[in-house]
């Protein structure tokens, strides 16, 4: 007798688990309207142990008023505890989907379309399906976030999408390497090299910077930037600026390009042929000091070394006598622009006066 009641016991409890289940915050559970109160209304939801409850504040603006009997699909705002029921909502709902089909790309590895809003500390945020967003600076096209992006639509994937924790991470990077592997071949049998392209700056970096060359990303180092000397890539270009660029060369194999702002314009080494001379003194303008000389630019793009053993008959620190900047007189002692190469001298300027 005992054994058939345990058993009865057994069976009672595995029945009441089966129509038993264990809600969370942000499941879409469908439940029956049963009684309107003044705040609200109490819901029959399938499995919960207590009815729900769907406060007015959480049913849409403009919404029909809701009938004894009508069956919802409803969002859990709150879980239900041993000593409240579940709390719902019907505005939620939209997210509730918006939030499943960013699951289901996610998954997919779907590319989709978010709206950037505002720049922020460490990236973007946008706007995608009335959702808020956030794309790392990390996973930037550009690398780094600037004003320029705002009220752009760029294609994302999906990182992480967690409507518990109302987090959601994208990644345009993923996005441009997948449609950059989809149309590099046909991009590069377009073009040429010699070619002059238009392109889009967008990323900078110390060694130079890349440039969307219809749809493909070109490398422009910084010794291609110009002529003249410079510290880094962004003294001369800018984020999402359009510029004109020389294609120098196409890597078919490793689906690289290479790009010359510089050569858009004549080689200032080639136009000071005929303008200098052995022995002649100039006035320059000091570009960079080290330990071996300094360089003066002697003319747009054309720089010339002075060693330190032309500074002066007796030994100098460079670093004492010269600062960037500082203009200074010189003799042109070796003159060979075909080899790209000046040399000057200050100790020789007075030498056969």
């Amino acid at each position: 007798m005992t054994k058939t009641l345990e058993k009865m016991d057994e069976f009672e409890k595995l029945l009441e688990e089966s129509f038993s289940r264990s809600y969370t915050v942000a499941d879409i559970v469908e439940g029956t309207v049963m009684k309107k109160d003044q705040d609200g209304y109490l819901v029959s939801i399938k499995g919960a142990k207590t009815e729900a409850y769907l406060p007015s504040k959480e049913i849409p603006e403009g919404m029909e008023s809701l009938e004894t009997g009508d069956i919802k699909e409803f969002y859990v705002l709150k879980e239900e505890n041993d000593e409240d029921g579940m709390v719902l909502s019907l505005k939620r709902i939209a997210f509730a989907q918006a939030w499943a089909q960013l699951n289901d790309a996610k998954i997919q590895g779907d590319t989709i379309l978010a709206k950037v809003v505002s720049v922020v500390k460490g990236g973007v945020l946008v706007d995608v399906a009335d959702l808020k967003g956030f794309i790392p600076s990390s996973q930037l096209r550009t690398g780094t976030p600037f004003d320029g992006l705002v009220d752009q639509k760029i294609e994302v994937k999906v990182l992480e999408a967690d409507p518990k924790k109302n987090k959601l991470i994208l990644s345009q990077r993923q996005a441009v390497a997948e449609q950059r592997d989809q149309v590099v071949d046909n991009i590069l049998s377009t073009l040429e090299e010699g070619q002059i392209v238009k392109g889009e700056v967008v990323r900078i970096a110390d060694f130079g910077a890349f440039v969307d060359i219809n749809g493909i990303d070109g490398l422009l180092p910084i010794s291609e930037i110009s002529w003249s000397r410079i510290k880094h890539p962004s003294d001369v270009i800018s984020l999402g600026e359009t510029i004109e660029v020389k294609i120098i060369k196409i890597d078919s194999e490793l689906k690289r390009i290479s790009l010359s702002l510089k050569r858009m314009g004549e080689d200032p080494w080639h136009q000071i042929e005929g303008q200098f001379n052995e022995g002649q003194v100039i006035t320059g303008t000091v570009n960079k000091v080290t330990g071996f000389g300094a360089f003066i630019n002697i003319f747009p793009g054309v720089e010339a070394l002075l060693p330190v053993a032309e500074m002066a008959e007796e030994n100098v620190n460079p670093f004492n006598k010269f600062k960037v900047g500082d203009s200074v007189e010189v003799l042109i002692k070796k003159f060979t622009p075909q080899e790209h190469r000046i040399a000057l001298s200050i100790k020789d300027i007075n030498k056969d006066a």
